[in-house]
This record gives C-alpha cells, sequence and structure tokens, in this order.
C-alpha cells in the first residue's frame, strides 16, 4: 500500500500541467513537399490494415468526393502529455505539461501547436479515443488533413491508438520516454497491492485528487488501468492489438541519467544532430526519481540505462533517433523549469524546436 502511495506522489511530481491550448494557429496552409507515407522501421511490429475504429469519425474514403479540400503540410503538432497530465493544475493556468515548449517553438515560427488534455489516469484505448476527439476538432478548426503527433510517456502509447485507428488523420508519430515495452515498476507495484479492497481504495483516493484538481475525470479514471497496461502482460497484448500502420512514419527517442553516457541500449538507427550534440553530457537524476532509476538501473554489473522511470530498450519505437541526457522529469521541463541538473547544459526546449524541424524536414 505505501509503495503504491509512493507512487501515486511520484506521479504527482512527474504530470505538471496540459493545457488544452487552441488558440493562435495560423490558417495558412498547403505548399511545401507532400506526406511521404514512408513506412516504420526498426524496433516495434508494424502492418495491421482495414477499417478504422468507430470513435465517430468516417474514414477519408467514406468522406465522399464533394468534401472540401483540406490543407496539406506543414501539418499542425499535437504535444500528447503522459501518466498524471491535466488540463491545469488545481486551477494555476501557468503550470503546463510541456513547460515552455509551446512558446519556444512560436517564437520559431510553429504556432500550430496544440496540447490537448485526456484523462490523466486511463489506459490508453481509453486516452487514445480521446486524443482522437480533440485531433478532430483541431482538424475541423484548422482545416487541414493531419497532425504529427509528440507524445511524452504515455502520451506515445495514446498517439499510437490514434495512428492505428485513424492512420488518414496522422502523419507521424514521435514518442519520448514511452514504455513500449512496458515497465518492471508497473509489475512491482501491481505485484506489492494484489489486494483488489486495496486497489478500489486507491483508485477511490485518485478519484478524490482528480475532483480537487481536474474537471473531467469525475467516476471513471482509474490509476489500475495504466499500471495495468505498462505491465508485461498489459503491454504485450496492447502491442498485438496496436501495430504499426504503414502510411504513418514513427519515431522514438528517450532520456538518460544517473550520470550514464551513451550504452548499447541508447544506439541509435538514424544519427540525428539535436541527438548526437549531447552525446558528451551526463544528467544527475532527480531525487524524486531516484528510487526508480536505481530499481530499473539492475544493479552492479548490469547498468540499464533508463530516465527514472523508463528504460532504453523500452523505448525504441519504429526509428530510433537516441538518447539525450534527462531524466523523465527534465525531458518537459519539470518542474516547473528548474535546471536539469549541476552541470547539465541540456535544454529540453530546444530539443521539441529540433525535433520539429527534422518532421518539417521529412515533408510534414
Amino acid at each position: 500500500m505505501k509503495r503504491a502511495l509512493f507512487t501515486l506522489a511520484l506521479g504527482a511530481a512527474i504530470g505538471c500541467g496540459s493545457n488544452t491550448e487552441q488558440e493562435g494557429f495560423s490558417g495558412a496552409g498547403g505548399g511545401g513537399v507532400s506526406a511521404t507515407g514512408g513506412k516504420s522501421s526498426g524496433g516495434g511490429p508494424s502492418g495491421g490494415s482495414g477499417g478504422y475504429a468507430a470513435f465517430g469519425g468516417e474514414s477519408s474514403d467514406a468522406a465522399g468526393d464533394s468534401a472540401v479540400p483540406k490543407l496539406g503540410p506543414p501539418y499542425p503538432i499535437v504535444l500528447a502529455h503522459g501518466f498524471f497530465g491535466f488540463e491545469a493544475f488545481a486551477g494555476l493556468d501557468a503550470i503546463r505539461y510541456f513547460f515552455g515548449v509551446k512558446d519556444e517553438l512560436a517564437k520559431n515560427g510553429e504556432t500550430l501547436v496544440f496540447t490537448p488534455a485526456v484523462d490523466p489516469f486511463n489506459d490508453s484505448k481509453t486516452r487514445g479515443a480521446q486524443l482522437l476527439a480533440e485531433i478532430q476538432k483541431i482538424l475541423e478548426q484548422t482545416g487541414y488533413e493531419k497532425v504529427n503527433i509528440i507524445g511524452h510517456s504515455q502520451g506515445g502509447l495514446d498517439a499510437r491508438v490514434v495512428a492505428h485507428d485513424r492512420p488518414d488523420l496522422v502523419a507521424s508519430v514521435t514518442t519520448i520516454a514511452t514504455p513500449h515495452y512496458g515497465t518492471p515498476l508497473a509489475d512491482v507495484i501491481i505485484d506489492a497491492v494484489s489486494d483488489p479492497n486495496a486497489q478500489q481504495l486507491i483508485d477511490w483516493f485518485v478519484k478524490q485528487i482528480g475532483y480537487a484538481l481536474y474537471d473531467t475525470t469525475g467516476e471513471k479514471t482509474s490509476l489500475w488501468k495504466p499500471l495495468e497496461l505498462f505491465s508485461k502482460s498489459g503491454i504485450d497484448a496492447f502491442n498485438a492489438e496496436y501495430t504499426n500502420r504503414a502510411s504513418v512514419l514513427y519515431w522514438s527517442l528517450t532520456g538518460r541519467s544517473d550520470y550514464k553516457l551513451d550504452e548499447s541500449e541508447c544506439q541509435a538507427d538514424e544519427t540525428v544532430p539535436f541527438v548526437e550534440k549531447w552525446q558528451f553530457e551526463t544528467d544527475p537524476i532527480d531525487p524524486l526519481l531516484s528510487v526508480s532509476e536505481a530499481y530499473l538501473d539492475g544493479g552492479a554489473g548490469q547498468p540499464d540505462t533508463n530516465d527514472g522511470l523508463v528504460r532504453a530498450q523500452d523505448a525504441r519505437w519504429g526509428t530510433f533517433l537516441g538518447c539525450f541526457p534527462a531524466d523523465h522529469l527534465d525531458e518537459i521541463g519539470q518542474l516547473l523549469g528548474d535546471s536539469p541538473g549541476f552541470d547539465n547544459q541540456f535544454e529540453h526546449r530546444e530539443l521539441y524546436v529540433s525535433l520539429v524541424a527534422y518532421i518539417r524536414a521529412h515533408g510534414l
């Protein structure tokens, strides 16, 4: 029970603020290079074809020839938050999950950036359906045909759900520190709190937080659903169902912490300058993540590179772009934009600007 509550408190530190922001977009579009529709490469299963899930949207074939033409690339960017993300923390609008990222992108000419909020505690099938509904609103509002999704942590799994069920609406999925193969931490917590009554008690506690801090969680949210998803059996079932789509480009990257340099787990499928530039930089683990990092590390003689919550080997999906010096909090500029650690020059906002430029260079 204590261990599970500790994890809940840890989650509170991780999920500092995602705002549903749809203002400030540009109506201009079209032009540029057309989407390539390339296949995924590297880790992760591919394939899967057929119709789209019935989430209220129509497939492109069913839209009809008389539909108004949609705008092409460069497509809007959607930043998808992770576990414990929220629209406004206790009404404090200044606290954003991707801290300062949207403003930094705007300074670099990227004004088509959206940060929709989904249920902070739920499985990715549910959260993915919510994210899809928000993306449909964004496309209706802006007139574009597709979006590029960048998902942090569980937000990457949500993005994969959207891309699988509606590939006609998604040009690319980029995941940052997403547990595509789960995390051993989830199995430990589930085993430690196997009593269903204890699980119900903790879910009840989460709902009380939801009523105080969130507008839409209500009676539906559950801490155990994402934990089950991140477990070995849960993520295996998820990966079997939500395979990659050939028309969507998939990229992934992740953080490394506890003063680790690039290890074998960080070997990139494609070397990119905005990750390679940090290869000799190291990151001290945030004290909030020190216990979980030590567990994931595996101990002396078998260090597993991780960011405090997700191992590098579990974050690989599609074309893996490597590891950068940051823990799970540093990856999104939390807490509240503090430094990533003593003598670490890594800047998370710079990473997102470069990442979006990389996506644009692929004609998306």
